[in-house]
């Protein structure tokens, strides 16, 4: 958890209290969702942490990043969790930067309803930009300011438009 903290510390603003407390919340849930196994223990660190997340989180950074998902290190979040939506089993890899009003989430249809994506190492999302589905962005990604992102995007490439196709 601290390794993690402090790369994510390091890309961000360290003076901005809002981005550090948004981190620190979301490592520690993290931190017990994955590591903690003795249950009234884990029981008790998850009532600090919910407590911690609908007031750092939720209400002063308008964000739900749950401690079930996946963020590598080296979080960058440029302007704080802003409007960020991250789903539950959402991974991403490490190096990442998510602009403000990001969505990453399932996407359902009346007939099937698919899983969340998953994100590989440096990638770029620019704001407002939706990650739908069960796809996968592979490194080295950069995904355009309110794109709609439904397919899988290979390395390397720039996904930009709605829906989103890959360029460059």
């Amino acid at each position: 958890m601290i390794k993690e903290l402090k790369a994510d510390l390091k890309v961000n603003n360290k003076k901005d209290p809002l981005i550090i407390s948004l981190l620190f919340t979301y490592r520690f849930g993290n931190w017990i969702f994955y590591h903690v196994k003795t249950p009234l223990i884990k029981q008790l660190l998850t009532l600090v942490y919910r407590f911690l997340d609908v007031i750092f989180v939720r209400i002063v950074n308008n964000a739900q990043i749950p401690a079930s998902c996946m963020l590598g290190r080296g979080l960058r979040l440029p302007h704080g969790g802003n409007g960020i939506v991250i789903h539950p089993k959402v991974k991403i890899g490490d190096n990442s930067t998510i602009f403000h009003q990001v969505t990453i989430g399932y996407k359902d249809t009346p007939t099937k309803s698919f899983g969340p994506p998953i994100l590989g190492n440096n990638v770029f999302i620019g704001t407002g930009a939706k990650i739908l589905g069960e796809i996968r962005i592979s490194d080295n990604v950069k995904i355009g300011a309110l794109s709609l992102v439904l397919t899988s995007i290979p390395p390397n490439k720039t996904a930009v438009g709605v829906p989103a196709k890959a360029s460059y």
